[in-house]
This record gives structure tokens, C-alpha cells and sequence, in this order.
């Protein structure tokens, strides 16, 4: 699941959006968000229970269970950590994709649970992903909601592929939505 690579290089890289924290992934109601991204937010029960879930989102499930790699310095270690910066890799036969991204905000209590992530210079899109899960009360069921802002990449190739990793991101999505069932 990890691949050694020199994350520290990531550190100078700046993100390549503004404002970060826009997904705000503490708050239940999404507040407006500047209109040059393509804005998406979904939410579906899921079945597991709330350890499960916690525990599997807090260790990029969402993510490795829809067929990423996450290269967290080689430290084999994939707890999420604010600030922390790391390649998310998905490849497909011998095409590989790497997403350079830094967390941008960690939310952990009893009733909420998440995390986003921004775009570093060299990801093939711009924008900032969230992935929360919630519940009414300890013994309600448990919700996994997905935000996103996307807009091109600044400049370079993939600027051009816009189009196809539109594609490409409502594939994932769905994946995303049921990678914390059992």
C-alpha cells in the first residue's frame, strides 16, 4: 500500500487553490463557495458502525478501498494528520496517476469525523476534497458525505484533460460513496 518516496518535497509545493478550508468539513450545512469551482456534496447511509467507520475514514479507506495508494513518507504509518502532505497514486494496468495533496482540516468528535484535502502544485485538477461521516446520536445510523470543489488544473497537460477527469471523478465518486460498507 505504500510506496517509499521523499514526501518532504511536497512541503514547498504550494496549494493551488484559495480559499483552503472551503469544504468546511465541521460544519453540517456547507456554506457558499466562490463560483469558479464545480461544486459537489452527496450523502448516503452506510453499513457499518460508527468505530468501524471512524477508524477505516481516519486511515484514507475512503480512499485505499477505491483503489488509491497512499504514500505517507514511507513510514507505513496512514493516520491523517493536518498539515500532513502525501501522493495519492492510482494506476490502471501500466498508467499511473499521483496526486500530490496536504490535509488541510481534521475533524474528530462523537458525533462527526473527517477530514479534507487540497491540491498541490502538479495534481491533475485544482480543488478541495472532503470525506465526513456523522450520525444524529450514538446509536443513529451512520452517514458518509462526500464535498468537492473542482475547477482545471492552473496550467500544463492536464489543464487540457479537464474534460476527461470529469469523467473519471463521478467514477470515483461513486466508488467513494460505498467503500466504508462491509
Amino acid at each position: 500500500m505504500t510506496k517509499k518516496a521523499d514526501t518532504r518535497v511536497l512541503a514547498t509545493r504550494a496549494l493551488t487553490y484559495r480559499p483552503a478550508g472551503a469544504t468546511t468539513v465541521a460544519d453540517d450545512v456547507w456554506a457558499p463557495t466562490p463560483s469558479e469551482f464545480r461544486r459537489h456534496e452527496q450523502a448516503v447511509d452506510i453499513n457499518a458502525s460508527w468505530d468501524d467507520a471512524r477508524s477505516l475514514l481516519l486511515r484514507w479507506g475512503v480512499k485505499t478501498r477505491s483503489g488509491f495508494e497512499v504514500d505517507v513518507d514511507g513510514t507505513g504509518d496512514h493516520t491523517i494528520v493536518e498539515g500532513g502532505n502525501m501522493w495519492l497514486r492510482f494506476s490502471l494496468g501500466p498508467v499511473s496517476i499521483s496526486e500530490p495533496i496536504r490535509v488541510i482540516s481534521v475533524v474528530d468528535d462523537s458525533l462527526r469525523c473527517g477530514f479534507s484535502y487540497g491540491t498541490l502544485e502538479g495534481h491533475p485538477v485544482s480543488g478541495e476534497e472532503a470525506f465526513v461521516i456523522r450520525r444524529a446520536s450514538e446509536n443513529a445510523p451512520v452517514e458518509l458525505t462526500i464535498r468537492s470543489l473542482t475547477r482545471p488544473a492552473p496550467a500544463g497537460f492536464w489543464r487540457y484533460s479537464f474534460p476527461v477527469l470529469l469523467v473519471a471523478q463521478r467514477w470515483f465518486r461513486r466508488r467513494y460513496l460505498h467503500s466504508l460498507n462491509h
